[in-house]
């Protein structure tokens, strides 16, 4: 189930210099710099891979009991950041190009390396430094202007505002320099933490310089000619060259990745392509002449997502028969048939998806919306039972809120149902509607009862800062 959903940030004001290096070394944030976050991708399939790609490396560095959890970006260009030291960011489209497992490895053990050694904390020391160095520089600056113009008022020269706007601007480019070069540092520091990792949990580095060397073949980093010392990643020659000097010395440097997880990391790069890219993209990399499993698997979900739902249904009948207890073929059977209109017949695949997944949050909100879409009332109860266990797992996702509150209004719990309307708006960053929808909650609850302890958070929380 690939679903779309949004992220909140915060973010802290900074001088007008600090804020563009603070800009030029995370992409991220300029590029969604929007109250609700960057938007992103929900996939139980695609996350479990990410998590079992993670979890030896994160045990590896130290950082096996911080809940590092993955997210997915919806963006198809090949990128993976840190930004908060609880979440390691990846692309959809780093996901479908890494063409191994050890691809993909490669660049989140690169990532761990930037979590593991603090890299964020002391970039935001960094940061702060430069930001008192530059208020102290702008107050220099700013004095001996005022004084420069104070003397020209009376007849002298200007040449002491000259030279306060040039202790302004100065001390700006020596700041950014700096910098920048702590980042590149950085950077260097997290390929040979990454390396380590990855030999220390018996994998090879083979990866991670194939795609770092492809980035450089493809001038992805910079435009030749750039000046070194203003990019935020070392050149690519010499990041390239330093990795593959000691990423080769590892002695799993020929290491293959098992077929079993080259064939689970294609079926999640087919999925990915199937419910992102165009439809006759999807028939190019997976062409009718390709009977693999995940060339069927991507045409299969492509179909359905294009209005053939008897021609989809068959294919992923076929499917199942391959692999009768893969829990997400059922997943996108159920999936096709309750966004198809037929939430009835939902529900036993994804019952069984539910089943074979042990219960996986995401799924259980799945089958939680064929029940309340039945209009069934039998399925009430059982619909409130599982969403409620859904977002106890997964607090953050909307739509299970979205489905609880529909179920409770069946059930005519109405004080329930505009809590978790609530709940849902506060995460869809709809901070009004979210208060209004809280405070009448309120009004239902017995004061002071969990619901109306719930619903007065609500009310009370303030709307995250840009």
């Amino acid at each position: 189930m690939l679903l779309q959903t949004a992220l909140r940030q915060k973010a802290s004001a900074l001088t007008a210099l600090v804020t563009a290096v603070a800009i030029a070394l995370t992409p991220f944030s300029s590029a969604h710099a929007q109250a609700k976050g960057p938007p992103v991708l929900r996939d139980t399939e695609t996350e479990q891979l990410l998590r079992e790609y993670t979890r030896p490396i994160l045990r590896v560095a130290g950082l096996e009991k911080q809940n590092i959890q993955m997210v997915i970006i919806n963006d198809g260009s090949f990128n993976a950041f840190v930004a908060d030291g609880r979440r390691i960011f990846v692309n959809w489209g780093a996901i479908l190009q890494s063409e191994t497992p050890n691809q993909i490895i490669g660049v989140l053990a690169h990532e761990t390396g930037h979590l593991a050694g603090g890299h964020l904390s002391k970039l935001r020391e960094q940061l702060a430094a430069a930001q008192t160095q530059m208020i102290i520089a702008m107050l220099l600056g700013a004095g001996a202007i005022a004084a420069g113009s104070t003397r020209s008022s009376s007849g002298g020269n200007n040449g002491l505002a000259n030279a306060g706007a040039a202790a302004i601007s100065a001390p700006q480019e020596v700041i950014r320099r700096s910098l920048l070069s702590y980042q590149r540092q950085q950077e260097e520091n997290a390929d040979r933490a990454g390396v380590k990792f990855l030999t220390a949990t018996q994998q090879s580095p083979k990866g991670m310089y194939e795609t770092f060397k492809r980035f450089t073949s493809e001038g992805l980093f910079a435009a030749r000619g750039a000046d070194p010392y203003l990019q935020s990643h070392p050149m690519p020659a010499e990041r390239v060259a330093a990795l593959q000097e000691f990423a080769s010395s590892s002695p799993y440097w020929n290491k293959k990745d098992d077929p079993a997880l080259q064939l689970r990391h294609d079926m999640v790069r087919a999925k990915i392509s199937a419910f992102m890219e165009r439809p006759e993209t999807v028939y190019r990399r997976y062409p009718q002449t390709n009977d693999s499993l995940p060339a069927r698997y991507a045409r299969a979900i492509s179909t359905y997502l294009h209005g053939d739902l008897r021609s989809a249904l068959a294919q992923i009948d076929a499917l199942i028969q391959v692999q009768p207890n893969n829990p997400y073929f059922y997943e996108v059977r159920g999936q096709a048939l309750l966004e198809s209109g037929k939430p009835a017949e939902a529900v036993a695949p994804l019952r069984k998806a539910v089943a074979l997944s042990n219960n996986a949050p995401l799924i259980e909100m799945l089958l939680g919306q064929a029940l309340v879409g039945t209009d069934n009332k039998a399925y009430t109860d059982e619909a409130v039972r599982i969403l409620r266990a859904a977002v106890a797992r997964e607090p953050e996702a909307a739509l299970g809120y979205t489905q609880l509150a529909m179920a409770y209004g069946r059930k005519g719990d109405y004080a329930e149902a505009d809590l978790a309307s609530a709940q849902a708006a506060y995460l869809r960053g709809d901070n009004k509607t979210a208060r209004e929808l809280a405070t009448r909650a309120k009004t239902r609850f017995a004061v002071g009862t969990p619901g109306w302890v719930k619903a007065d958070d609500i009310v009370a929380a303030k709307p995250p800062r840009n």
